[in-house]
């Protein structure tokens, strides 16, 4: 997972168009459940990419300080959150988020975790959450594992793509992260659905993974041709069908 932030240039528009929308309701419900949370919150946003995960804490009623290392993505955030007076737009890492100690009463990353220095990041994100806060974050899309489309996706991106161990090594800070915190002070949500695609929506999602060669890489065409091999095979009607997931994480800083 090198060059973590570069590997994000040129994907945020198909980023935003693409993935996966959360679901606000299924994130703030147990949030307001486990953790008691209010609109009068102040939210840090941490890898918030194009704005999908402060969207959801904003129509709560929360502000919220958006970190993004990627320009382009922290530029697709500001237009589309232009005139947002509750949202603040800063340049920063998870390890190094630029705020101040005991500021920000919940840090939150969506479908970032895993490119964080997890050790790192959770020492940071002590540092800047008042004592009481919280933790959390939320991962929203396809599974690697279990369903024929699904696994024979992965095999498209393989061919293009590093290992697929170093990706799942990544992955699994999503369950390593409740070792960061004791059994009585951590809250773990998870349900199982589906995501329906055409064709336009699969070569725009699979265009804005990282690990997906761009328009204009030499390997681009042959990329191409083997998605829409894999979308012709596996299509139904049009529609290719993805078995996903999504996962809610929540630590209590004390």
């Amino acid at each position: 997972m090198q060059n973590a932030v570069e590997r994000f240039d040129g994907r945020a528009a198909d980023y935003d168009l693409y993935r996966e929308r959360y679901d606000a309701n299924e994130i703030l419900a147990p949030l307001r459940d486990w953790c008691g949370l209010t609109p009068e919150w102040l939210v840090a946003d941490v890898g918030a990419g194009t704005g999908m995960l402060s969207d959801v804490f904003l129509a709560n009623g929360n502000r919220v300080i958006a970190i993004e290392p990627n320009a382009e993505m922290r530029a697709a955030c500001a237009q589309l959150h232009g005139g947002e007076r509750e949202l603040q737009i800063r340049e920063g890492t998870a390890e190094a988020t630029g705020l101040a100690d005991a500021s920000v009463d919940l840090v939150c990353s969506g479908r970032a975790l895993h490119w964080f220095n997890l050790e790192a990041a959770m020492r940071e994100f002590r540092r800047v959450v008042r004592p009481g806060g919280w933790v959390v974050s939320v991962a929203a899309g396809r599974t690697e594992f279990g369903r024929e489309e699904n696994e024979a996706f992965v095999r498209v991106l393989e061919q293009f793509s590093g290992s697929a161990s170093e990706r799942l090594e990544a992955y699994s800070a999503y369950t390593r992260m409740k070792n960061f915190f004791g059994s009585s002070d951590f809250h773990h949500y998870e349900r199982g659905g589906e995501l329906r695609m055409d064709w336009q929506h699969l070569r725009g999602m699979a265009l804005s993974l990282s690990h997906a060669p761009r328009i204009g890489d030499s390997r681009f065409p042959e990329f191409e041709h083997a998605l829409k091999e894999f979308f012709d095979r596996h299509a139904k009607d049009g529609v290719i069908t993805w078995e996903t997931r999504c996962w809610l994480n929540a630590g209590h800083i004390r």
